[in-house]
């Protein structure tokens, strides 16, 4: 009893202190109907979750968490008849690979998308109320879980009703999804969040290093900025969508803000309160119905009273009939729930969207436009559909994540953020899937094609010119252009040709040095700066004199040809002497003399 009111008396002074703040950012911040602005970021509706949210849009699919908050730091309890202490209430530290993981997925943030201002301390405060810190740190050396951590099956009996996505494969269940690992992501988040985390190739839910990143991207995911008290609220929503769920954390983020220390794996205090227990103090969370089947007491029909006009009988009365018995209670069948939109999609279909290609690190023209249709044929609006950026590319959407979710319209139809092209040239796939359903994705072919350039000009005025076995003094400079604009990164390839009429490599005359000094003639895959500006290496000449051509190409059809002559120097033409021992001399007539 002590425990309990230890806690509740807690929760009720960290609550108190946390939630004026969080109630007035998140009043704010959930007004419905609204989706994506005019450059595809997604806005209100599309990244803040409401008391309709499905539970399949949070990372954990709303499963239970632990209660536990942080220990008051009190110097001097007032004396009173006894301080009352709950297990747990104590903070023991992180475990030492645990805490490394949060704190290298916040470099990596940092790095990749350091506007988010993600603070590992909050991954901390949501691992500690996920798994007690991947349960007390219980990790082998690459930080992978020793024994699998599980929530319970997501059946719709206490928890939300999510049903299988993944097959079994991550939490061992081919009926239902459970919250897998040490941060609780159910597998159909984690099939598009998971990251790997400590470089070994996998993406593992069961690891700490991998679920921490995934999980500082899926609060990233958005142009939130969580050093934002509003934003930071939003995100820990998206998380878990549960106010009790937002305090917890918030708790235990200020708690570790104030400092903490390292401790050996597997030495960590196990939480013992639970969001699903209905004597820990915390309030269900939406998209549970009530406390885990598994506490519930079984029920004894009570003895049904006779009804108030039966009499009872005196004995020895022959008039007074046997009493009948009563006709058996007939049950009540349950209702049939309403079906939701999500329920009544039978398909996706293509909204009129063809023809994705972009240029190598352009924006796409086009975006992506998906109908969620009924068997038969009819639109479907208020579904999230979720769109997916598969495949080797570095293409991504705006915003620079590879999946984005959105609310189809009241006509069923739902518009993917822009896609921005990476560097990488070539095709991928856009899948778009119908969030809380499974059914067929439907797959978008795009296509990013190498930078253009439509003209090339030398920089240089000199005459290129080099003596047989020497080499050109000067380089050849370029510059790309396109459509008078500078050509960035555009590829140009430099060849040595025979001659204009026969364009073919030529195995003569001026060369260039690969890496081994040996003589090239074609250089391909060098790029031109962000001024459009492209120095080639130096030129060499062999022992052939001669006039030859370098020509220059682009993608887009630019070409350049420079002319370079390679000849023997020519002899210099002597001065005239002014020395008169050298002067002619003069001849004697032989005219005769008069």
């Amino acid at each position: 009893m002590a425990a309990h009111f230890d806690r509740r008396l807690r929760k009720a002074a960290v609550t108190t202190t946390v939630a004026a703040v969080a109630v007035a950012a998140l009043s704010a911040s959930q007004a419905p109907d609204v989706t994506a602005d005019g450059n595809g970021r997604q806005t209100t509706s599309d990244n803040v979750p409401t008391s309709d949210t499905p539970a399949a849009d949070s990372a954990t699919g709303n499963s239970p968490y632990y209660t536990d908050l942080p220990p008051l730091n009190s110097p001097s309890p007032a004396p009173t008849t006894g301080t009352p202490t709950s297990p747990g209430s104590s903070e023991a530290g992180i475990p030492a690979t645990v805490l490394d993981a949060y704190k290298k997925a916040e470099s990596e943030l940092r790095r990749a998308k350091p506007g988010c201002n993600l603070p590992w301390q909050l991954l901390a405060a949501i691992g500690k109320v996920e798994s007690g810190q991947a349960r007390g740190g219980r990790v082998d050396a690459n930080g992978t879980t020793i024994g699998r951590i599980i929530g319970p099956q997501l059946d719709g009996n206490g928890f939300a009703l999510i049903k299988d996505t993944d097959n079994g494969v991550y939490d061992g269940n081919s009926s239902y999804d459970n919250a897998v690992g040490p941060m609780q992501f159910i597998p159909s988040t984690w099939a598009w969040a998971g990251r790997d985390g400590n470089g070994d190739g996998k993406e593992d839910p069961n690891n700490v290093y991998d679920a921490a990143l995934a999980a500082g991207h899926y609060l990233c995911r958005y142009d939130w900025d969580l050093s934002v008290q509003a934003d930071l609220n939003r995100a820990i929503l998206s998380y878990n969508n549960s106010q009790d769920y937002l305090n917890t954390v918030l708790s235990w983020l200020e708690h570790y803000r104030k400092g903490t220390h390292e401790i050996p794996d597997g030495t960590g205090s196990l939480p013992v309160g639970r969001s699903d227990d209905p004597n820990a103090g915390a309030s269900p969370t939406p998209g549970r119905t009530g406390a885990n089947p598994g506490s519930r007491a079984p029920s004894t029909p009570s003895p049904s009273k006779p009804p108030a006009s039966e009499k009872p009988t005196k004995p020895g009365n022959p008039s007074t009939k046997p009493p009948t018995d009563p006709a058996p209670p007939t049950e009540t069948p349950a209702p049939t729930p309403t079906p939701t939109p999500t329920d009544t999609v039978h398909h996706l279909e293509n909204a009129g969207t063809t023809g994705l290609t972009a240029t190598a690190g352009d924006t796409f023209a086009k975006k992506i436009s998906t109908r969620a249709e009924t068997k038969a044929g009819d639109a479907v609006g208020k579904v999230r559909i979720r769109f997916t950026v598969l495949g080797d590319t570095d293409a991504t959407f705006t915003g620079g994540e590879k999946v984005a979710a959105v609310t189809t319209n009241a006509s069923g139809v739902a518009v993917a953020p822009a896609l921005v092209a990476g560097e990488q040239t070539g095709a991928f796939t856009v899948r778009a899937t119908v969030v809380g359903r499974t059914v067929p994705g439907l797959d978008y072919k795009a296509t990013v094609t190498e930078r253009v350039a439509d003209t090339l000009t030398s920089t240089g005025t000199k005459e290129l010119t080099c003596t047989p076995g020497g080499e050109f003094a000067d380089q050849v400079e370029v510059k790309a252009t396109l459509k008078g604009a500078v050509a960035d990164k555009v590829a140009v390839t430099a060849t040595l040709i025979k001659s204009d009429a026969d364009p073919v490599e030529n195995d003569k005359g001026p060369y260039f040095k690969d890496a081994d000094g040996k003589a090239v003639r074609t250089l391909a895959g060098r790029q031109t700066d962000a001024e459009g500006l492209l120095r080639l290496p130096k030129l060499y000449a062999d022992d052939t004199e001669g006039t030859y051509i370098l020509r220059l190409t682009t993608p887009g059809g630019a070409t350049l040809d420079i002319t370079l002559k390679v000849a023997e120097p020519a002899e210099p033409t002597p001065a005239p002497s002014t020395d008169p021992s050298t002067a002619p001399s003069a001849q004697p007539s032989t005219e005769p003399t008069a």
